[in-house]
């Protein structure tokens, strides 16, 4: 698999994740509908906040990814007979940007709720602004703990894997296949990297204190990560967990690789990047690295004959022939779209804010995307919408899936 995703028909998605024979087109009006700011008979307008420039700019094509989505949808009637309209604006990945381009979506643009709004800085920059207005915040694409807690996020869902989820299902299978192992983690110096040392400790229970030999930390401004390599070596780990994004992840792989040096090496999805990541520690370096998914990837030959992700592909081709069809973001996008065809499906004629948290508070749905087996669920007083994941390997070319999937679930 060299990357990832994007959308398809309306009717045949919907048909995939359990919904065949309900149509998205009119619901019908039999009783009087109830509309809030961004809603009417024809339209649901919906705002997105991205980096459409700066250094994190490349994430912003989760709004090309979404508009092709919303334009095949559109095409197959629109939801309950609506058209979907998606407003993006660039934040540059600057959190206050992003308070001030939000006013302005909710504000000028009169959009119904934010959707998969990017980073976990900008998510909380504007939730006092968006909690105060009673506007969704609908599947925002951070990762992060925090939004698990119910009462500190009356108005926001999350749309991604968790990254404290992830490290518990990392624990469990090193306890099931590694049961003696040292391990060291490499620690991004901020709530992500918190998020795994927190789930790492809950995955290995009363084992933590004795599996979890060494834990180096590093700040997002080091030009490097040598240093903390080294010392989880000498300290004689057998397995080297990362916790790091982008350059200091792919920075870590080829140090270990440099040093001819051979623990487990696991990574979080989120820099499972082949292009980003892999290609830049070296290929060879990276070969059976360890990691998970809980998206169907296009080039793993496990999913040749999948319907779901022929869909997929005929979408990319049909809808979005610019993206790149192996590119996780695009698949991210797409799965993450299906959830909120769903929610909005469910919605009907009330459009209000409130109706819309309160379903995407209140959901389970399989998007054709996700893995036999892995699912979006969220009630409202359990947030945290993925439980199962795939375990995958790099193979020096690309990622496999190995093993059935495990629930972080007790």
């Amino acid at each position: 698999m060299k990357r990832l995703l994007a959308p398809l028909a309306a009717m045949a998605v919907l048909s995939g994740i359990g919904l065949a024979g309900m149509g998205l087109a009119g619901i019908g009006r039999a009783q009087a509908a109830t509309y809030d700011p961004g809603a009417s008979d024809d339209e649901i307008r919906i705002g997105m906040t991205v980096p459409l420039s700066g250094p994190a700019s490349a994430y912003g094509i989760a709004c090309a990814a979404t508009r092709a989505f919303f334009a095949r949808t559109n095409q197959d009637g629109g939801i309950n007979g609506r058209k979907l309209t998606l407003l993006c604006e660039d934040d540059g990945f600057s959190p206050p940007r992003a308070i001030e381009q939000t006013r302005k979506l909710v504000e000028s643009d009169k959009v119904l709720f934010l959707y998969n709004a990017l980073g976990t800085s900008a998510n909380t920059a504007v939730r006092p602004y968006l909690a105060a207005r009673k506007v969704p915040q609908v599947l925002i694409n951070s990762g992060a703990s925090k939004w698990l807690a119910p009462a500190e996020n009356p108005w926001v869902t999350t749309g991604l894997p968790q990254n404290r989820t992830e490290a518990v299902i990392f624990a469990r299978h090193i306890l099931e296949t590694m049961p003696d192992a040292r391990v060291g983690l490499l620690q991004q110096a901020d709530d992500y990297g918190k998020d795994y040392v927190e789930g790492l400790r809950e995955g290995f229970g009363p084992e933590a204190e004795k599996r979890i030999v060494a834990i180096e930390t590093f700040d997002l401004a080091y030009p490097t990560v040598d240093t903390q390599i080294l010392n989880l070596k000498a300290r004689n780990v057998d397995v080297v967990i990362v916790a790091a994004l982008a350059k200091h992840a792919a920075q870590a792989i080829r140090k270990i690789g440099d040093l001819q040096w051979h623990p487990t090496v696991y990574l979080g999805w989120a820099s499972t990047s082949i292009d980003y990541v892999l290609k830049p520690a070296g290929l060879d370096h990276a070969k059976g690295v360890i990691s998970t998914a809980v998206a169907k990837h296009p080039d793993d030959p496990r999913w040749k004959d999948d319907a779901g992700v022929a869909r997929y592909l005929d979408f990319m081709k049909t809808w979005f022939p610019s993206g790149e069809v192996t590119s996780l973001s695009n698949v991210l996008a797409y799965a993450t779209t299906e959830v909120l065809v769903e929610i909005l499906r469910r919605a009907g004629d009330d459009l209000t804010r409130a109706n819309i948290r309160d379903i995407a508070r209140n959901i389970d749905v399989q998007p054709e995307m996700y893995i036999d087996g892995v699912r979006y669920t969220v009630t409202p007083q359990d947030l945290d919408p993925i439980k199962t994941f795939q375990m995958i390997r790099f193979d020096g070319l690309q990622w496999q899936s190995f093993g059935a999937p495990i629930s972080a679930s007790r």
